[in-house]
């Protein structure tokens, strides 16, 4: 693949942060478009949108730090800037972002599910553009694949910047999970429509989850797992942000069904 879109001289443009500024950018201009259909003003959610997207870049490296261990990052000044590089992993990042919704929805006195709903599509999208980000940089790589659609690194520079395999036909899970990132924007941006608060967030959650938990049988590199399981760390995280979606729509249902009786 292709790490590095432009190199001039000292002057670098990795893939990877090229394909993260068009997510983001992306799902902030997503957001300011439907959050008015949500009762939230326009430059609000673009302003709130900031602040979780800088607070999602800080939670993705924590528990980068938390999976890999902070040795070889906190102890020199190389590993420091590979941690500045490095774009870190995304629940830590989705983790991170609920963290500060939650304190930023009270300071702006806006209703959580709402901005919630309003967020998720852009959500999807900007994480499906930042797995085609993944697969440029060769980050997240597969396992061993013998299948006709595997993929092969060759670029050196993704060995030496993420360690990934050269030369191994690999599963392209960074392909996978876009596809159905992808898949899962168009769906929840149809079937969100109209539906009872928190709807279109819990969709987003339960089909990110099963579609991680998925992508993650067929890993190859290294991420850490839950103590005492064979599962990663990912796919613990997976499980209980199912279990949270399940939980918000059922209180949707339920609120929904409270409001027509009434």
């Amino acid at each position: 693949m292709h790490p590095e879109l432009l190199h001039l001289g000292p002057i670098v443009l990795p893939t990877y942060g090229a394909a993260l500024g068009v997510a983001f950018l992306l799902g902030v201009l997503l957001l300011r478009r439907r959050a008015p259909e949500y009762g939230i003003e326009a430059e609000t959610a673009v302003d709130m949108g900031i602040w979780l997207i800088l607070s999602g870049l800080l939670g993705a490296k924590v528990l980068l730090l938390v999976v890999e261990g902070p040795g070889y990052y906190l102890t020199s000044f190389r590993g420091l800037l590979e941690l500045f590089r490095a774009g870190g992993v995304f629940y830590g990042g989705l983790l991170g972002a609920l963290v500060a919704a939650v304190f930023f929805v009270k300071v702006k006195k806006v209703p959580f599910l709402a901005f919630a709903d309003a967020a998720a599509p852009g959500v999807a999208l900007g994480q499906a553009i930042g797995r085609i980000g993944c697969l440029s940089a060769g980050c997240c790589w597969g396992s061993q694949c013998t299948k006709p659609w595997a993929i092969t690194f060759t670029d050196p520079k993704a060995g030496h910047n993420v360690g990934v395999p050269m030369g191994i036909p690999l599963h392209p899970t960074q392909i996978y999970e876009a596809l159905g990132l992808f898949v899962l924007f168009g769906v929840i941006l149809w079937f969100g429509k109209g539906r009872a608060a928190g709807r279109t967030f819990s969709f987003y959650l339960i089909g990110a989850a099963i579609l991680r938990f998925t992508v993650e049988l067929f890993r190859g590199d290294p991420r850490g797992n839950v103590p005492a399981t064979d599962f990663s760390t990912s796919q613990g995280i997976a499980i209980g942000l199912f279990v949270l979606g399940l939980g918000i729509l059922a209180f949707g249902r339920k609120r929904a069904g409270a409001s027509a009786e009434a």
